[in-house]
């Protein structure tokens, strides 16, 4: 089996992708890290010149979302137009610039999702069967023996594992074990990081198994329906995937397709298999190019324990946006919470690196220098900045903490710089224009830096600095917490 070749994509354009959040509960601050992630990586290619399409939205299929529409006595769709507005908010709590927001309920994503179906269907990779297996209605997914811990999803412990006997459709995922090694090996940054790699390598290695594709309509309706068949709807992860492609305009506007397409998607370590593994799979199957690369992030967990609605740890990021400011978490999501490993959450660390690195760093050092500017009567020339090496180098290799480690250490140099240098006490005017137009370059230099992590607070030093006359700042960039 060959994979397909094309000459799409542009050099100045760029496509990012989040996975889309299931619309069965209000967002977490684990899903707040993705999408932070994903928004800093958008901001820094649209900073170099890229034509940038950013992709969110909201995944609306379902036995899940179906259960919880008929606990609430809602129609479904009334159910996930509430959800998916919910999710939209966090546009503007967590100052997202993406560009699409894809629900799986819209029209055009169900008649993408079913044209490629037929693509499927008429390439050879899809068949109906009986079948009987263990599912997790929790993960949406089928469990092999190997996958539960004493019975139980390892992911979903409270929930019980459903035994299904029906006819469904399925997917031949078992055909592509050697063109995705082919893959793999001929892309060898596809999945980063490495050790990610390794696991999904090792995944396909072990074997593949066909899987379902399909549910009965008469047990399950809510879902697209399948073409040419009434009877069934497809199965949730299906349909959901096929949002890469139909949210750039697939298959009715190609020109954009191909003018952004393959993508580089954010996931986490939960979705490695399906983004990895089942979607190129998928991709392959309707004749279509493989997406360009896969970030895959690990959990943060709260206080040592995994983010849980049962165990009353969920973190609402609207709510901590509107206590603390929208800079300030995604401060602490990239700079403190490691980009490919599980990180802990507390509201007490997060306090601290506030007071310590925000009101005290870059908070108190830019109220110093404009007071000193102020003061001083002075003026100093405009300058351009370009973004630093160091940091270019870290967001191509997704070292959102490395980067920022970089800007705060240049934040406490300028600091100390300022305490060893006294501008308070030079009477001189040449030295003391000296030492502060040092200090107003730094400054001015770490708000193009910050721009694609904390935009509000870059524009905010930008605006204050990037003029000949500064003024003292009356109201703190980060009040400290008490």
């Amino acid at each position: 089996m060959c994979i397909p070749s094309y000459n799409i994509g542009m050099s100045d354009t760029y496509y990012v992708t989040t996975t889309l959040p299931y619309v069965n509960a209000d967002p977490h601050i684990g899903f707040a890290l993705e999408i932070v992630q994903a928004d800093t990586i958008a901001r820094f290619e649209q900073l170099k010149g890229k034509d940038v399409v950013f992709n969110f939205g909201t995944d609306e299929h379902g036995q899940k979302i179906y259960q919880k529409a008929i606990e609430n006595n809602e129609d479904p769709q009334e159910y996930v137009d509430r959800f998916a507005k919910q999710f939209d908010t966090l546009k503007t709590a967590l100052n997202l610039s993406y560009t699409k927001f894809i629900r799986t309920t819209d029209p055009k994503h169900v008649k993408a999702a079913q044209k490629f179906w037929e693509l499927c269907d008429n390439n050879g990779y899809i068949y109906k069967k009986n079948y009987k297996v263990k599912y997790c209605v929790g993960c949406e997914l089928e469990k092999t023996d190997s996958e539960l811990v004493d019975g139980k999803c390892e992911l979903h412990p409270n929930r019980e594992i459903e035994v299904r006997e029906e006819e469904n459709y399925f997917f031949k995922f078992s055909e592509f074990q050697d063109t995705l090694l082919d893959f793999y090996e001929k892309n060898p940054d596809f999945v980063v990081p490495d050790f990610r790699f390794n696991e999904i390598k090792q995944f396909v290695k072990d074997g593949l198994k066909d899987f379902s594709i399909s549910r009965l309509k008469d047990k399950m309706p809510w879902g697209i329906e399948v073409p040419n068949d009434p009877q069934h709807v497809m199965y949730v992860w299906f349909d959901a995937l096929i949002n890469y492609i139909s949210t750039i305009g697939w298959p009715e506007d190609l020109d954009q397709f191909n003018m952004y397409w393959p993508v580089i998607q954010f996931a986490g370590k939960d979705n490695l298999r399906q983004q990895s593994a089942i979607w190129q799979a998928m991709l392959i199957a309707a004749g279509l190019p493989n997406s360009k690369q896969i970030f895959i992030h690990g959990f943060i967990n709260i206080d040592g324990q995994k983010i849980s609605k049962s165990l009353g740890n969920v973190i609402n990021p609207i709510e901590f946006t509107e206590k603390y400011g929208t800079d300030a978490l995604r401060y602490y999501l990239l700079a403190k919470v490691h980009p490919f490993e599980d990180s802990d959450f507390t509201v007490e660390k997060f306090e601290t690196v506030f007071n310590a690195d925000l009101a005290n760093g870059i908070g108190n050092l830019v109220s110093r220098v404009a007071k000193l500017c102020e003061n001083s009567g002075l003026t100093f020339e405009k300058e351009e900045f370009e973004m630093d090496e160091h940091i270019s180098k870290a967001l191509g290799e997704y070292r959102f903490n490395d980067a920022l480690s970089g800007i705060w250490d240049k934040i406490r140099k300028t600091d100390q710089y300022l305490s060893e240098t006294k501008p308070w006490k030079v009477e001189e005017t040449n030295e003391l224009k000296e030492i502060l137009s040092t200090c107003v370059s730094e400054l001015r230099y770490i708000a193009v830096s910050l721009s694609p992590f904390m935009p509000e607070t870059a524009e905010k030093i930008s605006l204050h600095f990037d003029r000949e006359k500064i003024t003292a700042i009356n109201d703190p960039l980060f009040q400290r917490i008490q």
